[in-house]
């Protein structure tokens, strides 16, 4: 997809936020001063955005030091200084997907259930599909019949072959089994799917251990990626779910999804920013081309500009 439709998409849907945080900043503009009154609305805009603490205090500081340096300042000059500090923040921690040296790529994905998560991995699979990679599901979360038949519908729909025993089968057994064939068959990537239910129960958690564990008695270095699924929209409930499943599996990437059903999309910059962990994708939208890599300076001028 061309950057102009990238970034297109990522305006539209990042709208909601957007507007949040540039009305106020118009507003200092046109008052043509930083007083205390302005950056206390200013910090207040931000918080709301679920920015975070810190990240509000450097952009903050960022106006301030701005308006000191250069008296009067237009708004343009003023958001490139700001886009310049989150994407200074941003790129931190920024890294691609990680393919394994050797196929498959095994890509665990977990989250709690109603954050997108089944539609996350057939957007991913599409995404590899479309790079000519072959894709293979591994249905693990067999708690729920559903999620079994959901999986096995997106897998149809996107072309990709499913591995699945029955509903409440031993998660571990289908990740082994869907390794095996993913080995077997010569395909590129393993996206493995997981259950979702009670993430602060330590038995979820163990279980998905078991699944890591595993799927590496089998692929080298599997697996290569551990993806966290997050609805944007549930702001700091967000970031409590980012912390307990790090803690407990060592995330190697998130995915932020619904993010243009929210004004609080500066959970983005808070979640990176707590965990040092790069948020890989994120979601504006449902269908397919709006499933896209994070890339911080086209996140930051969505964001602002």
């Amino acid at each position: 997809m061309a950057i102009s439709r990238i970034l297109s998409k990522l305006k539209t849907g990042l709208k909601k936020t957007h507007d949040r945080l540039t009305d106020p900043l118009v507003r200092l503009v046109r008052g043509r001063r930083a007083d205390q009154e302005t950056l206390e609305a200013l910090e207040a805009t931000f918080l709301q955005a679920d920015m975070g603490v810190e990240t509000t205090e450097r952009l903050l500081e960022v106006i301030r030091s701005t308006y000191k340096e250069e008296g009067s300042v237009e708004m343009p000059r003023l958001v490139e200084r700001l886009e310049a500090e989150l994407v200074g923040e941003l790129a931190e921690d920024a890294a691609p997907l990680n393919l394994a040296p050797e196929p498959p790529t095994v890509i665990l994905v977990v989250g709690v259930n109603g954050t997108g998560k089944t539609t996350t991995i057939a957007k991913l699979a599409k995404r590899l599909m479309g790079d000519g990679q072959k894709v293979l599901f591994a249905a693990c979360d067999t708690f729920r019949a559903a999620a079994i038949e959901q999986l096995a519908i997106w897998a149809d729909r996107v072309g990709a072959d499913l591995v699945k025993h029955k509903h409440g089968a031993d998660p571990a057994a289908v990740a082994f089994d869907a390794a095996e064939a993913a080995v077997a068959r010569g395909t590129d990537a393993l996206i493995i799917d997981t259950a979702g239910r009670l993430h602060t129960k330590v038995n979820l958690m163990e279980e998905i251990k078991k699944i890591q564990r595993t799927v590496a008695k089998k692929v080298p270095g599997a697996p290569h990626e551990t993806l966290l699924v997050l609805d944007a929209t549930t702001g700091q409930n967000a970031l409590q779910q980012a912390r307990l499943f790090n803690d407990a599996l060592g995330l190697t990437g998130l995915v932020l999804t619904k993010l243009d059903g929210t004004a609080k999309g500066g959970i983005v910059i808070a979640i990176q920013r707590e965990f040092h962990v790069p948020v890989k994708f994120i979601g504006v939208g449902e269908g397919f081309d709006d499933f896209q890599p994070f890339v911080p300076a086209q996140f930051a001028r969505a964001l602002l500009e």
